[in-house]
C-alpha cells in the first residue's frame, strides 16, 4: 500500500506543478470562463477517481479491504458510492471556506492577479494539515466509539450557529490577534511587491501583506478542518477513501473560488443549506449505533440539500454572476471622462 500512496502523492505534486509552474506561471487575472473550465476539469478528475476506488475494493488490489463491509452487494460499488459522498460533502463544505478567503483577500487588498499563487500555496499547506488531521481522526474513530457523539454534537452546534448567523466573518482579518502578534515579532511591509512573500528592507527580510494573508488562509483552513473532518468521518472511516476524496476536493478549491467568490452574495440560501447539512450530519453521527442510513441515501441527501440551496439562490437572484472583486482596483480609480 505504501507504493500506492507514493504514486498518489506524486500525481498530486505533478498536477499542482503543472497548474502553477506551467499553466499559471505568470501572475494575471483569471477569467471566469477559464476558472469554470478548470473547476469542471478538477471535478471530472475527482469524480472519475471513484472508478479507481471501485476497482481497488472490488478486486482487493494491494490488499485493500473494507473495515465495515456491506452484508450484501458489491464492495466496489459500496466503496465508490462512499467516495463520491465524501467528495461531494467536502466540496459543499468548502463553499463557506471560499467566502472567508474572499474576505481575507479584500481585507489584505491582495490584487486578483496574485490570488491564484496565494491559493496554490494555501492548498499545499492544507493538504499537509488535512492528511495529518484526517489520520488522527480516523485513528480516534477506530478506537473510541464515543468520539462520534462528540463529533456529532459539535457539527450540530456549528450548524445551529450558522443557521442563526452567529459567525464572525465580518471581523477585520488584518486586525486579528494573529496578525497583531506577527507584527510584534516580524517586520511587515504594506503595498504591492509583485506578489512576493518576502522582500528586503534595509538589508533585512520582511513579510509582505500577501504573505500574512497566506498565513491567515492556512489558519482558517485548520479551523474549517474541524468541521469537515468529523463530517467526512460520518461517511466513512476508510483512510484511503477519506484522504483521497478530501485531497481531490481541496485541489479544485482554487478554480472554484474564482467562479464563486464574486457571486457569493447572490447565493444567499447556501448558508442555510450548509447549516441544515451540518445539523443533519451531526444527528446522523450521534445515532450511528442506533439508526442505519445507507450511503445511497446519504449521497442523495447531500446532493439534494446543496442543490436546493443553489437553485433557490439562483431563482432569488436570477443567477447573475459577477467576476471576483479586485481589492486593488479601489486604489486606482479611473479618471472621470471629460
Amino acid at each position: 500500500m505504501i507504493w500506492f500512496w507514493l504514486a498518489f502523492f506524486a500525481l498530486v505534486a505533478f498536477l499542482l506543478f503543472l497548474d502553477l509552474g506551467v499553466l499559471h506561471r505568470k501572475a494575471k487575472e483569471q477569467s471566469l470562463k477559464s476558472a469554470a473550465l478548470w473547476t469542471v476539469g478538477w471535478m471530472i478528475l475527482g469524480l472519475s477517481f471513484s472508478g479507481v476506488v471501485y476497482l481497488m475494493y472490488e478486486n482487493h488490489w494491494l490488499g485493500v479491504q473494507l473495515k465495515h463491509a456491506p452484508a450484501s452487494g458489491s464492495p466496489g460499488t459500496f466503496s465508490a458510492i462512499t467516495y463520491v459522498s465524501a467528495y461531494l460533502l467536502e466540496q459543499a463544505l468548502s463553499i463557506d471556506n471560499i467566502f472567508v478567503i474572499s474576505l481575507l483577500f479584500q481585507s489584505f487588498r491582495v490584487p486578483i492577479k496574485y490570488q491564484h499563487r496565494v491559493l496554490f500555496w494555501g492548498i499545499m499547506g492544507a493538504i499537509v494539515f488535512r492528511v495529518a488531521m484526517l489520520g488522527g481522526g480516523v485513528w480516534l474513530a477506530s478506537r473510541f466509539d464515543w468520539i462520534f457523539y462528540v463529533f456529532g454534537g459539535y457539527l450540530a452546534w456549528q450548524g445551529a450557529k450558522l443557521l442563526k448567523g452567529g459567525e464572525d466573518d465580518e471581523d477585520e482579518p488584518n486586525k486579528s490577534t494573529v496578525v497583531r502578534a506577527l507584527r510584534k515579532v516580524v517586520k511587515i511591509v504594506d503595498g504591492d511587491h509583485g506578489g512576493k512573500f518576502t522582500v528586503l528592507v534595509d538589508g533585512k527580510r520582511a513579510l509582505t501583506t500577501v504573505a500574512v494573508c497566506l498565513v491567515s488562509i492556512e489558519l482558517t483552513d485548520i479551523v474549517f478542518a474541524l468541521d469537515s473532518i468529523p463530517a467526512v468521518l460520518s461517511v466513512s472511516e476508510e483512510p484511503f477513501i477519506v484522504i483521497t476524496s478530501n485531497i481531490f476536493a481541496i485541489m479544485g478549491l482554487r478554480s472554484l473560488y474564482f467562479v464563486l467568490a464574486g457571486a457569493m452574495a447572490k447565493f444567499k440560501y447556501l448558508k442555510i443549506a450548509l447549516a441544515i447539512l451540518l445539523i443533519g450530519i451531526g444527528v446522523k453521527m450521534c445515532l450511528h449505533n442506533h439508526v442505519h442510513i445507507s450511503h445511497v441515501i446519504s449521497l442523495a441527501a447531500i446532493a439534494g440539500i446543496i442543490g436546493t440551496g443553489v437553485l433557490a439562490s439562483l431563482l432569488a437572484g436570477k443567477g447573475e454572476i459577477e467576476p471576483p472583486h479586485d481589492p486593488a482596483a479601489a486604489d486606482d480609480p479611473k479618471p472621470p471622462a471629460d
